[in-house]
């Protein structure tokens, strides 16, 4: 399997056709996955924002102001009222606030972005980010992940993680199949696409000197069956509601 970034994007602006402008730069294959940064999806789709279009609620000036007091300097909660209107539900809010977004993925501050938006205060994620994969999936006839970088509970340090995907499943099924010693596994499921992103995001970098695209080539999804779920719901996830609880005010 090869990795490498797509050279010479330049900077995206609302309304640019990111299939367009990455096609022109690298010469796909069929089967190669595309590995889209969620930044550029979406400042193609016009996901910016300015403070100034945020009016604080209660909720949000508190979160603020209990963010000062621990931090020893002001807080703008115009900022938290942006990740507010952002999230179905904030899980918590002190000392993070940490969101459900509107498409299940949780994670801090609804993945609200403050750097690298020229001419903008707040980057948004995609609103929808399966939907953004299939429309890059049909430009570039080829298969689609728009990722992300999140942290990750009990560790330090951020890796690359699938927001959206289009022309694969989510993960591997290996329930069913046979260990080395013949026993049936019962509870693995590989997500794939979480691992591509993780891979991409090896080469395509971060801050001013990264490059939002990275194509994975010769990758085999591989005889096993495919499974779609990715997001645990609020039903299926044993921590969501002990943390639900344990912040609730």
């Amino acid at each position: 399997m090869e990795v490498f970034a797509v050279e010479g994007l330049p900077e995206v602006r609302a309304g640019d056709d990111l299939a367009a402008m990455t096609g022109e730069r690298v010469d796909l294959q069929p089967d190669d996955v595309v590995c889209v940064a969620s930044t550029v999806v979406s400042k193609a789709e016009g996901r910016t924002a300015d403070l100034a279009d945020y009016e604080a609620g209660e909720r949000a000036r508190r979160i603020a102001t209990r963010a000062a007091e621990e931090a020893g300097e002001d807080r703008d909660p115009r900022f938290a009222q942006a990740v507010i209107e952002a999230s179905e539900e904030l899980l918590m809010d002190r000392p993070i606030m940490l969101a459900v977004t509107r498409f299940g993925h949780v994670t801090v501050n609804a993945g609200i972005d403050r750097s690298n938006v020229p001419g903008s205060d707040l980057l948004l994620l995609p609103e929808d980010p399966a939907a953004s994969a299939r429309r890059l999936q049909e430009g570039l006839g080829a298969r689609v992940v728009v990722t992300d970088t999140s942290g990750r509970p009990f560790r330090y340090g951020q890796r690359g993680v699938a927001l959206g995907w289009a022309g694969l499943p989510a993960a591997r099924d290996w329930r069913g199949e046979r260990d080395r010693e013949g026993r049936e596994m019962e509870a693995t499921v590989q997500a794939v696409v979480d691992e591509l992103a993780g891979a991409a995001n090896l080469v395509t970098g971060e801050g001013d000197g990264g490059t939002p695209v990275a194509v994975v080539r010769d990758f085999d999804f591989g005889d096993h069956a495919g499974d779609d779920d990715l997001f645990r719901t609020a039903d299926d996830d044993l921590i969501r509601p002990a943390v639900r609880e344990y912040y609730a005010e």
